[in-house]
């Protein structure tokens, strides 16, 4: 209900917003009551700001005072910065990623998505605790429950320039795992981390990129 709420109240007034109030590019971007808004001139960003605000308080919203920030950012946002002689451009938290302005191996423009640290600590605290809940199950029960977390995770953060966060994530519940079975059985005692990895790694793949860059994943001869 409350996306459909959202609906009328943020979705189709910020469409009509765009089309009578801005001249230059605006993006929306929404997810349940999470949403990022990109423009292109720095004056219609702070109108806004202003307007939004006054829309939410006719049906007695707020935006959170902690996460609403208006910031520079995109393609010159770095060089732009380093002409007022001002720091690097700063990042924005949103949908579990951590995005900031980067370029890739041929000196293009990209939009580098991290895995939030604060998402990234939670997740393996609460699977740790699942472990110890699953102590004494059987241990195919188990190595398919890994299984699902771990492809899960990859499904969804797997993307170009997360890598490194992703590998980790892997390599952090694979331990957990070893570490509850070690606790477990005596005979696991002596179960070596090379050896555990190696024996899992044909239920368990290695994690790889699952999603292309945006440019390729959106070019019309892929969607065909």
């Amino acid at each position: 209900m409350g996306n459909i709420f959202l609906h009328y109240v943020f979705d189709l007034w910020v469409n009509q917003w765009r089309r009578t109030k801005a001249k230059g590019d605006v993006i929306v971007v929404r997810f349940a009551d999470d949403f990022v808004v990109g423009f292109q001139y720095l004056n219609e960003a702070q109108q806004f700001v202003k307007d939004v605000k006054m829309r939410l308080e006719e049906f007695d919203l707020t935006l959170h005072p902690k996460k609403t920030r208006l910031i520079e950012f995109g393609r010159y946002a770095k060089d732009n910065r380093r002409q007022r002689n001002q720091g690097k451009p700063e990042t924005f938290d949103f949908l579990g990623f951590n995005h900031s302005c980067s370029r890739n191996s041929k000196g293009y423009f990209i939009v580098k998505r991290i895995t939030m640290k604060k998402k990234f600590k939670k997740k393996l605290k609460e699977i740790k605790e699942e472990l110890r809940k699953r102590m004494h199950r059987k241990l195919e029960e188990t190595r398919q429950w890994i299984r699902s977390v771990i492809m899960g995770h990859q499904n969804y953060y797997a993307v170009p320039g997360n890598m490194k966060a992703v590998k980790e994530f892997h390599t952090q519940v694979i331990r957990a795992w070893l570490k509850s079975l070690r606790r477990r059985s005596q005979k696991n005692h002596k179960l070596t981390w090379e050896r555990f990895r190696r024996k899992i790694e044909r239920f368990i793949p290695r994690p790889r990129i699952k999603h292309p860059f945006p440019n390729v994943r959106f070019d019309a001869r892929n969607l065909r």
